[in-house]
């Protein structure tokens, strides 16, 4: 399995903070930048397996606060 396959499952299973570690290592970069890569991904994944989703695109941020 390559790393975005790993990341896009954590991505598709909400868990984003061992997601975000997981784009931080791979691309060696700042938190920011782990952020931004995220959410293009996330955009991705929505556009691309909405389906696999664990929950809705409304329920997807529920309790995270940045």
């Amino acid at each position: 399995m390559d790393a975005w396959s790993e990341i896009d499952d954590l991505i598709l299973q909400r868990k984003l903070l061992p997601a975000m570690q997981a784009i931080r290592a791979m691309n060696d970069c700042d938190l920011r930048t782990a952020i931004d890569t995220f959410y293009e991904r996330l955009r991705l994944l929505w556009d691309t397996r909405a389906d696999e989703f664990a929950t809705t695109r409304e329920e997807y941020g529920d309790g995270i606060y940045t």
